[in-house]
């Protein structure tokens, strides 16, 4: 899915900040789209990974078995508000890989921010959530990461550079200490502001799209 954007501008600013290991985040990526889309508001993109190793899976679940388990659960909360219908539940519980923990994911994400910007970050966030939520595949493997690069367009050794860059990762830090400095602890989480206007900025999660408009049109009609 390409982002497409109203030529008419906007007051306002959105933004995101996801996991790409997130149901939640998959539900709403699709919304902020369209709406976006339609109102041509900008988005800016963060990573904000919730579990970065191994390690903190095991202490957050007590186990990868655990872990997986448990987190396929929140899959099927996610599946029953997923607009499309896409998350396949199943199709990961029999896959054998450990389920991965996003940090990976985010450096590839930020790579394609550096070779792309917001757009080609939003493309290739979508494009990996598709890989992990309904296609099944471990994006927590590098060379899955790099297929799903080159997949969207990208030049593959640009790509590998950038994602194992220390800009990549010091770009995931920088998120994750903004996102904690504004006292965001879960996602997705949208942060709607109006930079030019005296408007409070809103804060948004999980939102159906006809409400998320409307929010939206609100606050645009307040700047």
């Amino acid at each position: 899915m390409t982002l497409q954007i109203n030529k008419s501008a906007s007051p306002l600013v959105i933004d995101f900040y996801h996991d790409v290991v997130c149901g939640w985040c998959y539900v709403m990526s699709p919304r902020l789209r369209q709406v976006t889309g339609e109102l041509g508001i900008q988005v800016r993109h963060h990573t904000f990974v919730l579990q970065d190793s191994r390690e903190q899976m095991v202490q957050v679940f007590g186990s990868m078995e655990r872990a997986k388990s448990e987190i396929l659960g929140h899959w099927k909360a996610c599946a029953k508000q997923d607009d499309a219908q896409r998350i396949n539940i199943e199709g990961m519980r029999a896959q054998s890989f450990e389920y991965p923990n996003g940090l990976a994911a985010a450096l590839a994400c930020q790579a394609a921010h550096m070779l792309g910007g917001d757009i080609a970050h939003w493309n290739y966030f979508d494009a990996v959530q598709r890989a992990h939520l309904t296609e099944s595949r471990n994006i927590g493997d590098a060379e899955t990461l790099t297929e799903i690069a080159v997949s969207q367009g990208c030049d593959r050794d640009a790509f590998t550079q950038a994602m194992t860059g220390e800009s990549a990762a010091q770009r995931v830090q920088a998120d994750r200490i903004q996102a904690m400095q504004l006292g965001i602890r879960s996602i997705p989480t949208l942060l709607v502001s109006s930079p030019d206007t005296n408007i409070p900025p809103l804060r948004l999660q999980t939102t159906p799209a006809e409400l998320l408009k409307s929010r939206l049109q609100d606050m645009m009609q307040a700047a």
